[in-house]
């Protein structure tokens, strides 16, 4: 039986509502025990906010190891990359948290990196800040590339529109850690103990989840409850392994 590696948002829920035959999902990987993940692009929430979300939903039996954010990705990525940095934050308390685990400093006086996430408290002095901050050297980094998040009653702007923002004013492409990137894929089935050939990814996206896990060798899943719709999967050079309404459909012994 291969690992689950699955998105959230578009999979499990769309905002605050869960998606018929999610809890069913989750519920089946862990009475089969079944290895899995969420691997997310989200990077507002910590793992603990993400698994009291789910119990919130109705979902129990997660813990806070059965989750990597895009976050996590992005400060495992620049710990690497340096082992002491201040960084300016465009970006909620889960990307703001998963810095200052690594010890790194938030400010704005001459920050080595401006790093973007999806956040509420955009504004436009937020975006004139990061643009004087690149333009200045500090080197540019998002979490990830989405521009859209679907939640109930249609989407939102996501960390894409916001980088988007910023490439125009400055002329510079951001570095993006999160999905597509294989850098998650590879966190992802490292920390599972898995060879990718030997891992789904389950997603809703064609652009992100499906190209991400097809690049990284696993076998993809893709779900037609969040942004990708049946009438999209042509438009893309790639297709999934496997398509379905939603995760409830979705019988691990069988991918």
């Amino acid at each position: 039986m291969k690992a689950i590696i699955s998105d959230m948002d578009g999979v499990i829920y769309r905002g605050k509502q869960l998606i018929p035959g999610a809890n069913e999902f989750v519920q089946r990987l862990l009475s089969e025990k079944v290895p899995f993940l969420f691997l997310t692009n989200n990077a507002e929430q910590t793992p603990l906010d993400l698994k009291l979300k789910l119990e919130y939903l109705g979902i129990r039996g997660v813990t806070e190891e059965n989750f990597i954010t895009s976050a996590m990705a992005t400060a495992m990525f620049l710990r690497q990359q340096k082992e002491r940095a201040t960084v300016f934050v465009v970006g909620g308390g889960g990307l703001i948290n998963e810095l200052y685990n690594i010890g790194f400093s938030i400010s704005e006086s001459h920050p080595d990196y401006v790093v973007v996430s999806k956040t509420g408290n955009f504004s436009f002095e937020t975006l004139k800040k990061a643009v004087r901050l690149i333009d200045a050297g500090a080197k540019f980094i998002g979490t990830n590339p989405d521009m859209i998040d679907p939640v109930e009653g249609g989407n939102e702007p996501a960390a894409g529109t916001l980088l988007a923002a910023i490439s125009a004013a400055t002329g510079k492409k951001p570095y993006i850690v999160g999905k597509p990137n294989a850098l998650m894929m590879t966190l992802a089935t490292r920390k599972l103990g898995v060879h990718p050939e030997d891992a789904v990814m389950v997603g809703d996206r064609m652009d992100t989840d499906i190209v991400g896990g097809m690049e990284a060798g696993m076998t993809t899943a893709l779900v037609l409850s969040g942004v990708t719709t049946r009438d999209m999967i042509d438009n893309f050079p790639y297709k999934p392994s496997f398509v379905f309404d939603h995760v409830g459909q979705i019988d691990p012994a069988a991918l």
